[in-house]
């Protein structure tokens, strides 16, 4: 391109730059402010590749899909579509809302139901100008923790990451991780690999004793499959996981820091599965676990890949999607 002789100032200036410095992410990232399954304050962050959905109403990352597409490969209840939200949601509906939240880690803190503004409130949401979207608890009066949520999608990759950041604000100290939880369609089968320097050479953590019959070691890769009787659970100290799909396949990461004490007895990666009939699975993170004090903070960063099913091969299919360069830097 030949640049013009006159001087250039102000909006020409601009144009210019925006012609030979493309910026993607502005230009290749867009947001929809429209209703979804009845909620009408949805926000969707799409590019060319894939949608998100993020739902304020319900506090939740609600769907992931191809571009285009009507319905994606995250779990969505049914029975809830539309409905406003319930204190006592999972107390009623198995699996409540479905999307992908967080809770508070570990789970010993709080046992069962999932503590007030963690999974019990509406969020606020917020549109940056970077086209990211960011969602904001009110303070939780157990744990004294506020919760933002920015949610980023690539601008020309089928990727998007989530920064997940706990402000302590009030209350006595307490020891905590960022545990996200992803609720996704039953698939053909769950993976997560065995680290090379792993605390846990079966590649199972000791404290969960799955259905026989339903995980596999293999040549360094652990493969878990949904019993359609019983609840189980999996995990280790890997920093991916895969959910293999019949024409889809995901990837999910949170890259692991050396030399960081996690919950549940070093556990970073973990995976459950609902039993019939309401059936979906849950790849879940967690972040390392801090003593929060007022005034500091601790953050978490997911990574979400969606592509088209490529190998027949599950197995294959998840050593192919798992060996692909790590997104660590945002």
């Amino acid at each position: 391109m030949r640049l013009p002789s006159t001087p250039i100032r102000g909006l020409h200036l601009l144009v210019l730059l925006g012609t030979l410095c493309r910026v993607p992410a502005l230009a290749d990232v867009e947001v929809r402010r429209e209703s979804y399954r009845g909620w009408t304050q949805a926000a969707i962050l799409a590019n060319r590749h894939v949608e998100v959905v993020v739902v304020p109403e319900i506090g939740r990352i609600q769907q992931f899909r191809f571009a285009g597409s009507r319905d994606g490969v995250f779990w969505e209840n049914p029975a809830l579509s539309g409905k406003p939200m319930l204190s006592n949601a999972w107390e009623r509906f198995p699996g409540s809302f479905g999307g992908d939240k967080t809770w508070p880690a570990p789970q010993s803190a709080w046992n069962w139901p999932p503590p007030d503004v963690f999974d019990a409130t509406p969020l606020s949401l917020e549109v940056n100008p970077d086209r990211s979207l960011q969602l904001t608890s009110p303070i939780s009066p157990r744990f004294g923790i506020r919760t933002v949520r920015r949610v980023v999608l690539e601008p020309d990759a089928p990727v998007f990451r989530v920064e997940t950041t706990y402000f302590k604000q009030a209350g006595e100290p307490v020891d905590v991780s960022v545990w996200v939880i992803t609720q996704l369609n039953p698939p053909e089968a769950t993976y997560y690999p065995i680290p090379a320097t792993t605390a846990f050479p079966t590649g199972l953590a000791p404290h969960w004793k799955p259905s026989p019959g339903h995980v596999t070691l293999n040549d360094g890769l652990v493969r878990f499959t949904r019993d359609p009787k019983a609840s189980q659970k999996i995990g280790n100290d890997a920093d991916r996981m895969a959910w293999v799909g019949k024409d889809a396949v995901v990837r999910i990461d949170l890259p692991r820091l050396s030399g960081a004490t996690y919950p549940d007895e070093g556990c970073s990666v973990e995976i459950y599965t609902n039993p019939d009939p309401t059936a979906y699975v849950e790849l879940e993170t967690l972040g390392p676990l801090r003593r929060l004090n007022v005034g500091e903070r601790l953050s978490a960063t997911n990574y979400y890949r969606l592509e088209r099913r490529s190998l027949t091969e599950p197995d294959a299919e998840a050593r192919r999607i798992l060996a692909l360069p790590n997104r660590t830097a945002p």
